[in-house]
């Protein structure tokens, strides 16, 4: 008979591994969607583009913006998943979350960086506040700290209730 400790976790904390996580992976996805939405319009006025593009422009930026960062979430919040169930933490765990964000982040400050610095794609107005050194904006980095923390929150609640009837 092996000892419940011999696989290198807890019986429930890999009980809990077992159980499916993409249907949790996409309610954190969409509720983090909703908050990059709302982000984004907020931001807006701190670009360039809010006083020099047209509505359509405008319109089309927050949308390809939002999609962005959407794809950026699922991306981060999937590896973040990935590493949590090879390194078996718990799902929506403070580890998983931890690294989905310092995931995004990354991803956001070489994206502000490259997209203002060397390509030139957009460009901030003055009263965007910028981090030293690196150039990048401090509310699209605030973004990617509050919005998947909040999102990762919420879905670790629900997931804990879910699982605590599961027991």
């Amino acid at each position: 008979m092996s000892s419940p400790m011999r696989s290198g976790c807890a019986p429930s904390v890999c009980e809990a591994a077992a159980r499916p996580i993409l249907p949790w992976l996409a309610l954190a996805i969409g509720l983090a969607a909703i908050g990059h939405l709302a982000r984004e319009a907020a931001q807006l006025p701190l670009y360039t583009l809010w006083s020099t593009g047209t509505p359509r422009a405008i319109g089309f930026a927050l949308i390809h913006c939002t999609g962005g960062d959407v794809l950026i979430t699922a991306a981060t919040f999937s590896a973040a998943a990935l590493l949590a169930r090879h390194r078996r933490w718990p799902a929506f765990g403070w580890r998983m979350a931890l690294a989905a964000i310092l995931l995004g982040a990354g991803y956001t400050i070489l994206s502000e960086w490259l997209n203002v610095e060397i390509r030139r794609t957009w460009s901030y107005t003055a009263a965007m506040p910028v981090l030293p050194f690196l150039g990048t904006g401090l509310t699209p980095l605030l973004q990617w700290l509050v919005v998947p923390s909040l999102a990762f929150a919420i879905t670790a609640q629900r997931y804990g209730r879910a699982t605590r009837g599961l027991r």
